[in-house]
């Protein structure tokens, strides 16, 4: 490959992959891909990507190696072959998994070697290239400000959350739990609809009205929320339970299936049972903090 020309090797050809090693391209990188199913590079091999032979011969391409695998045992299983082909390579994880298992991992990249920076990639594959796109980084500093002209090719704002490799894990996790529980919310919304003869996009003025109301909620609650303070000076979990009661019965007797509002209500009534009922209903943070007995 022309020296003159920035390089990187992308391992993992799903739709993430893709569209990573297709924004490399975009940008004029020398691209090197490796994926299980060979025939996933086909369309990048045709705007110009090589296509390693084997694990060993992409890791040996390039000393930026970006993985994007369904999570860590598939990088183990992935990388392990070739492990003594890691010397001097700089493996940017963006695979999902545990911030636990991003630490783990980026000890044994260094016991062979290589330097690991964990992502968290906020957006799906069809954000990929975009400058207003980002995701979350950890792990050694100067690795990050060294390839950040790189990694700002796969979103455009890049935010170094620190030198532990867990936390970018754990941003990307916390994203992650706010969005599947958001989703799911809309999804229980949409079936009651439906089950009183109106449709999603019946609601959908609606939804997006009640979504952009959260974030005001999440300001103003957080300063109380890190302070400890749950005074029912604004809301009380009582007058929370008997709504979310309201919301359980509403979709009983609508028909519809009621796992997911009563898991809310039970959550609530053990506020209520743990003393709570005339606090906030901001004082189930300090439940969901330890298991439930």
């Amino acid at each position: 490959m022309n020296s003159t020309t920035p390089s990187v090797t992308v391992i993992g050809l799903g739709p993430m992959g893709q569209a990573m090693a297709g924004a490399f391209l975009d940008r004029g990188y020398d691209v090197t891909v490796w994926n299980r199913t060979a025939a996933r590079a086909d369309a990048l091999v045709a705007r110009g990507a090589v296509l390693a032979p084997g694990v060993k011969e992409a890791l040996a391409a390039n000393e930026l190696v970006v993985l994007s695998l369904t999570d860590y045992d598939a990088v183990y299983a992935a990388l392990g072959p070739a492990e003594g082909a890691l010397d001097g390579r700089v493996l940017v994880n963006l695979s999902s998994d545990t911030p636990e298992k991003a630490r783990a991992a980026a000890r044994w990249a260094a016991e062979r070697g290589a330097v690991q920076l964990t992502g968290g990639v906020t957006v799906p594959p069809s954000g990929i290239g975009q400058a207003e796109s980002s995701t979350f980084y950890s792990g050694p500093r100067d690795v990050f400000d060294r390839h950040r002209p790189a990694l700002e090719v796969i979103t455009g704002r890049t935010d170094h959350r620190g030198e532990d490799p867990g936390l970018a894990a754990l941003m990307y996790q916390i994203g992650m739990v706010m969005f599947w529980t958001s989703m799911l919310g809309y999804w229980q919304a949409i079936a009651l609809a439906e089950a009183n003869g109106l449709k999603a996009a019946d609601i959908l003025p609606h939804a997006v009205e009640t979504a952009h109301s959260l974030p005001g909620f999440f300001a103003f609650y957080a300063e109380r929320v890190d302070a400890g303070r749950h005074a029912g000076d604004v809301d009380r979990l009582a007058m929370g339970t008997a709504s979310v009661e309201h919301v359980l019965h509403t979709h009983a007797d609508a028909g519809v299936d009621t796992a997911l509002p009563a898991a809310v209500v039970e959550l609530f009534r053990r506020g209520m049972d743990a003393g709570h009922a005339a606090d906030s209903f901001s004082s189930l943070v300090e439940l969901l903090k330890k298991p439930a007995a």
